[in-house]
């Protein structure tokens, strides 16, 4: 099955992805955006997206994706994230990886290469090329990278040895799955009045449906308006999710309540 992830390959994003398609049917390009739209025009099967980090939080990109494109949210994928410093040899100049994962090793990086630039690039694996073609740079990646003529100088640099991102696999809108033991949801109330996030999540209380996650974003519309990504621990075939959102729905029936899917969770190492 045809899935696209973020590239190069060597990504962790292509890790994960390995966990949905043989690694023939993987291909990659440099955005989330890209990857979301293509899986909603249903120019691909499947795509592979990063959508939180245990350390550094929420990928926004990905959050903005799902709210501006009609997408299925249809797997859970949850890689340990193991960092390496690689590089030609110890003599560098410019470390290079994504943000994320700069931010993921701060403080290793401040303490042993405070004289090194950082570069912040698309991916880890683009840093890794960077560090394969210029001596003068180093790379973050997998240790699984270092392949001639980089070296590894050091394992494991993330600040916390827990460390580790989810990914959700996205489908077009027609594969959305009702069962699962965990569910997306997006919610645009379009209005603001105090108490309003506490009313609009009281219904899954009521129903002992676990709240994972909730993240704001604005919603573009106007300054302090804001879209809700909600995760909760139940699944939409289950009649407590069904009357949760029926409450729901009512109190956002001047905006929207978008259902991404129910999902398993699968861990790969």
């Amino acid at each position: 099955m045809e899935t696209l992830t973020l590239g190069p390959a060597g990504t962790y994003s292509h890790r994960a992805a390995r966990a949905v398609s043989d690694e023939d049917a993987i291909q990659f390009t440099e955005s989330v955006t890209g990857i979301v739209e293509t899986v909603a025009q249903e120019k691909t099967a499947r795509g592979v997206v990063p959508v939180e980090n245990s350390i550094e939080g929420p990928v926004t990109e990905t959050l903005d994706a799902f709210t501006e494109h009609e997408i299925a949210v249809i797997r859970e994928v949850v890689t340990p994230i193991r960092h390496a410093l690689l590089a030609q040899n110890e003599e560098f100049e410019i470390i290079a990886s994504h943000a994320q994962a700069l931010a993921q090793c701060r403080s290793v990086l401040e303490e042993n290469y405070p004289e090194a630039e950082l570069e912040a690039v698309t991916s880890t694996a683009r840093g890794v090329e960077r560090a394969h073609e210029d001596p003068s740079v180093a790379a973050i990646g997998h240790p699984d990278n270092a392949k001639e003529p980089l070296q590894t100088l050091a394992e494991d640099i993330q600040d916390r040895s827990s460390n580790a991102t989810r990914f959700l696999v996205v489908a077009p809108r027609a594969d959305l799955a009702k069962a699962g033991s965990k569910t997306s949801l997006i919610v645009y109330p379009n209005r603001d009045y105090p108490g309003l996030l506490l009313e609009l999540l009281n219904p899954l209380a009521e129903q002992d449906i676990n709240l994972t996650r909730v993240e704001s974003r604005p919603s573009g519309e106007r300054l302090g308006d804001y879209v809700f990504h909600v995760d909760i621990a139940a699944g939409l075939y289950e009649d407590r999710t069904v009357e949760a959102l029926r409450e729901i729905e009512e109190l956002a029936d001047a905006g929207w309540v978008r259902r991404l899917g129910s999902y398993d969770t699968e861990t790969i190492v």
